[in-house]
């Protein structure tokens, strides 16, 4: 049962938000920034504030990192992004963490990840999706105290669902899985699944903008949402860029920020240009400019999505299931089976491959992915 919570933003007044929340453990590389770009002008354009948060919670990643916070926020500037209201910083906020994780239903797990590995398996040989098996969830207040003797726990969430209903923009609505989160590391640290569904509700964020990888912890972070209380979110996943090698962009590899391209005499006009036309949009030097473009808005809807002949993707294999309902779809399982699929099928994980649209077409857009030129 949802509860209704102070940090929720719908009693404010303000208009909804979009948002960019980046890691301060690397610089931004040419593809988070252009997710940066697609969030900023999706939001502009919807009349959305835009916020910006910066995700810190692993401080001793972003002590290793160098404090390239402030690089991060001086490069969407030198982008020609502007935002809302003050930059929100994870590390600043743990006691509203703990106030929100009073609010949810949860038990200790002591497991270890080589215990987890070899006890979670892949329902129905759906290998993509293997849910944490619940070995702590009913375990006796003895067994608690012996093991909290060895091991500090983690904090999980006692879910009593295992699928939940999700919208993006372009990939429309499906069912994705949910199972026992973790909420708490063991170190004490709060998990991103809780931080970011309880920020994203003080902010006001309704709309969320993010690499199409993060689109399977769509479910639980709405679910999440829902038992907080919190107004839906709606989430537009964008392609992923590789690099002219064709390896996909990331932390660890080819991940070079605006610094490098400048030190490699790459000028910024011309990383903007880039980054606009990869989006399908022309090429400007501010970005403001595509705000009064009147083609804007259409270049910004992703064309229908291909259907599917096996069955949609990212739903239960179950043709009584709504793909277009807008309320949020729990599927209730009984408490000692919540993680079987219903009616004994299999479930379909939420598809995070490339986007299929139904026009077959090679139109550019926040949807597709982009390989970056070799500058």
């Amino acid at each position: 049962m949802s509860c209704p919570h102070p940090f929720s933003n719908t009693t404010t007044g303000e208009r909804p938000a979009g948002r960019f929340a980046p890691s301060p453990t690397s610089a931004l590389h040419i593809g988070n920034l252009r997710t940066a770009l697609a969030a900023w002008l999706l939001a502009r354009c919807s009349d959305r504030r835009f916020v910006v948060r910066v995700e810190d919670l692993d401080q001793q990643r972003v002590a290793a990192a160098g404090g390239i916070a402030d690089q991060q926020l001086r490069d969407l500037e030198a982008l020609g992004l502007d935002w809302d209201g003050p930059v929100m910083r994870q590390s600043e906020r743990l006691d509203i963490y703990s106030d929100a994780l009073a609010q949810l239903p949860t038990y200790p797990c002591f497991c270890t990840r080589r215990e987890i590995a070899a006890a979670a398996q892949a329902p129905n040989g759906v290998q993509s999706w293997r849910p944490y098996p619940g070995t702590c969830r009913t375990l006796s207040h003895s067994d608690r105290q012996r093991r909290a003797r060895v091991r500090p726990a983690a904090i999980r969430l006692a879910s009593e669902v295992s699928g939940w209903q999700v919208t993006d923009q372009a990939r429309g609505t499906c069912l994705g899985q949910v199972d026992d989160v973790v909420l708490r590391r063991n170190d004490g640290v709060y998990a991103y699944n809780l931080a970011v569904v309880v920020d994203d509700g003080v902010q006001g964020v309704d709309q969320v903008v993010r690499a199409r990888d993060l689109w399977p912890s769509a479910a639980r972070q709405s679910h999440l949402g829902h038992l907080l209380g919190l107004p839906e979110v709606r989430y537009a996943h964008c392609g992923l860029v590789h690099a002219p090698d064709g390896e996909r962009l990331s932390k660890s590899a080819h991940a070079g920020g605006l610094a490098e391209l400048a030190a490699r005499g790459v000028e910024l006009p011309r990383v903007r240009a880039a980054l606009c036309e990869s989006l399908g949009l022309p090429a400007v030097d501010d970005p403001h400019e595509l705000l009064a473009d009147p083609d804007v808005t259409a270049a910004l809807t992703p064309p229908p999505t291909a259907p599917d002949p096996s069955g949609t993707p990212g739903t239960w294999d179950d043709p009584s299931s709504s793909r277009h309902s807008d309320a949020p779809t729990a599927i209730p399982q009984p408490a000692a089976s919540r993680h079987a699929p219903p009616q004994g099928k299999a479930p379909r994980p939420v598809d995070a491959g490339p986007y299929r649209d139904s026009e077959s077409s090679s139109r550019l857009g926040w949807w597709s992915d982009w390989t970056a030129p070799t500058w």
